[in-house]
């Protein structure tokens, strides 16, 4: 087998080196997704990075580590090189079929728990649904804090919801989360407490303009909102409505600029529009929250 430049190097020095590598290829992230790339291939944590950082790497390794090199210069996000993302302080598997969770998504599970904390409901034996789950990352957030609620995950992609499922039961969650292909809610019946979602909102136009990293490496399906970014809530906030018990509550992600429109769709739907649109990190309006009012 043919050596790399990375081979004999020290696991310092290479790390040093890709880090240069990405840099100069304009890779923001350069130095973490050196040492995240480094500490998956030679399955070392951060204290075993730094414990064996003058450990040599032989040409075995150092071909591993060129490839998560060549796909990371290619545009291939970390996550996916790795298989697995961080969501919620959870570590989540991934597949071809479900996007990378990201930080703003975590603004949903905030919003939700927010609502649920201010009614003292947080103990309560509560049903919760997730649709298009993905790779299950919202709907498990929310079971890990909430330790008598059920949930159920539906999403139309079987590969996703096998996704899901593993997730669930890597996380210890797997008795309390089920999961249904359908879409969005059709295939739901009964009374929610709570529903969320974090539906395709990019505009159809949109997605050839969007970073290599999600145009060419998420599924369309989870992105395409069709012409304006709006069908997929035009879908799941009459279902919505349907299904919540009274009191319910519906959260759902925003994209940019979507949330007075969303919040149209809620009110039209028959949902009540409280606390208004959550902020997250960037200031952008993330998670809008409508309830089912008691009649």
């Amino acid at each position: 087998m043919a050596t790399t430049s990375l081979s004999g190097q020290t696991i310092d020095a290479a790390r040093r080196a890709l880090t240069a590598r990405f840099a100069s290829a304009g890779i923001d992230s350069a130095e973490l997704d050196a040492r995240t790339l480094i500490g998956t291939g030679l399955d070392l944590d951060l204290t075993g990075l730094i414990a064996s950082s003058g450990r040599t790497i032989v040409a075995g390794e150092a071909v591993r580590l060129e490839e998560y090199a060549r796909q990371r210069l290619s545009g291939e996000p970390v996550a996916r090189i790795i298989g697995e993302k961080e969501f919620w302080g959870l570590p989540l598997k991934l597949s071809p079929a479900t996007l990378v969770p990201r930080p703003d998504t975590e603004t949903v599970v905030e919003c939700a728990l927010e609502i649920l904390r201010a009614e003292g409901a947080q103990s309560r034996p509560l049903r919760i649904a997730d649709l298009g789950t993905g790779s299950g990352a919202i709907l498990l957030a929310l079971l890990s804090e909430l330790p008598n609620a059920r949930g159920v995950g539906t999403d139309i992609s079987a590969d996703a919801l096998s996704t899901a499922e593993s997730n669930a039961t890597q996380l210890n969650l797997a008795e309390r989360a089920s999961f249904i292909r359908c879409d969005y809610a059709t295939g739901l019946s009964g009374a929610f407490d709570l529903i969320v979602s974090n539906p395709p909102y990019i505009r159809s136009a949109d997605i050839a303009g969007l970073a290599t990293e999600v145009r060419e490496h998420d599924p369309h399906l989870a992105l395409d909102g069709g012409p304006d970014g709006l069908a997929a809530y035009r879908a799941l906030i009459p279902q919505s409505t349907a299904l919540l018990a009274p009191g319910g509550a519906l959260v759902v992600e925003a994209g940019q600029g979507q949330s007075g429109a969303i919040e149209t769709l809620m009110t039209g739907a028959g949902l009540t529009v409280v606390g208004g649109p959550k902020t997250d990190l960037a200031g952008i309006f993330r998670a809008i929250t409508g309830r089912k009012m008691p009649f």
